[in-house]
């Protein structure tokens, strides 16, 4: 089986499967013990948090360690929300946020929630956004990267924005983490969100950061760990792994962007064959994380697609695994505003370190094979 899903999970780093097997073994003491076993714990926890921090230039004071992704993106806009810059009770955020973002807003009371759609390119228009902006907005969420079809949101821009009208910003860098380089945009916003198992570390831990100006209070009450942000003893091993992998995939920022631009390229034009059933769901190069292929083949659902390739040995998705559980559509196909037929018809294609351009050229291949015999 060639896997095709890398932005779904990744493969533990065999780097940072050692570092969870030492940190298990050495330091396997609880880091809120006050003995010098715990204390052992505690001192590679910090080290951790100081260089996930340098990694993405931001305050190791405003990153707390978590289960993942979905809890992070939940955590982040309590806080946010229990110490906004002013009174209101109105929210922004993408309609193609990813399905922990819709959870915590839908489960909130007394909140007006706007949904943005995406324009043609899959991004959020910064025009539509400030229209949506009212003397209520306290807060606005915002992907990085979309995990469907890969474009990369305009943070700055965002960030402007709300700095200009004194509103929290919260983005999800689940997919941007290790991808891109945050250090630039990441102090610009209230909180982000990232995952381990994104990035080659463990499943079930993840960070978020939340600008430590803001004096939020604990959604958990009497919550003692990470300063009270969540309760549960830390998993330092996981914690550990996921920094290794973390300083392992960024050394790889750059040389993984050609690679990715060259395998996207390859695939694409592997379809040549049946480009006029193939619809691509992308922005411009500088605006496009290239692991990530979001598309639909006219006329052929993308299950029965994602099941056909799964018979010859190729493992793709239908994009967010967090939301095929629910058997309902991709969050993007309806912030592109695709009809129901056509939101049947996504498909993803994701690249990771494993992926080969023989690999790539064979996948096409096998698609472009399937869709010949299909319409004849």
């Amino acid at each position: 089986m060639i896997y095709f899903d890398f932005a779904a999970t990744t493969p533990l780093d065999s780097e940072a499967a050692e570092v969870f097997v030492q940190a298990s073994t050495e330091y396997f003491g609880n880091s809120s013990s006050l003995h010098d076993i715990g204390g052992q714990s505690q001192d590679l926890l910090e080290n951790c948090r100081e260089e996930l921090a340098n990694l993405v230039g931001v305050n190791k004071k405003g990153l707390f360690f978590t289960s993942g992704g979905s809890e992070g993106n939940f955590l982040a806009i309590e806080a946010l929300l229990s110490a906004p810059k002013k009174q209101g009770k109105h929210i922004i955020a993408g309609m193609a946020e990813h399905s922990s973002i819709h959870g915590v807003l839908n489960r909130l009371g007394g909140y007006n929630v706007t949904y943005l759609p995406f324009n043609p390119s899959g991004l959020i228009d910064i025009d539509e956004l400030v229209g949506a902006i009212t003397p209520d907005t306290v807060l606005v969420a915002i992907q990085h990267v979309n995990s469907e079809i890969g474009t990369i949101q305009p943070i700055e821009d965002i960030a402007r924005v709300c700095e200009e009208q004194n509103i929290h910003f919260h983005s999800d860098f689940v997919q941007s983490f290790g991808k891109i380089d945050l250090k630039r945009i990441a102090p610009l916003v209230s909180s982000f969100s990232f995952s381990g198992h994104k990035i080659y570390g463990p499943k079930g831990v993840g960070g978020v950061y939340i600008d430590p100006a803001i004096s939020w209070k604990a959604f958990f009450p009497g919550s003692s760990h990470e300063k009270g942000f969540r309760p549960g003893t830390v998993n330092v091993p996981a914690i550990a792994a996921m920094t290794a992998a973390a300083q392992k995939i960024n050394n790889q920022i750059s040389s993984n962007q050609e690679r990715f631009l060259s395998l996207r390229a390859n695939f694409i034009e592997s379809l040549e064959p049946i480009k006029e059933f193939v619809h691509l769901h992308q922005a411009k190069i500088n605006s496009q994380l290239p692991s990530i292929i979001g598309l639909r083949i006219a006329g052929i659902e993308g299950q029965w697609m994602m099941l056909e390739c799964n018979r010859f040995g190729f493992a793709i998705s239908t994009g967010s695994a967090c939301q095929i559980g629910m058997q309902s559509p991709a969050k993007v196909t309806q912030a592109l505003g695709l009809s129901k037929q056509e939101a049947k018809e996504f498909i993803r294609i994701s690249f990771g370190n494993s992926t080969k351009r023989e690999d790539v050229i064979k996948l096409g291949e096998t698609i472009v094979d399937i869709v010949k015999k299909f319409k004849n």
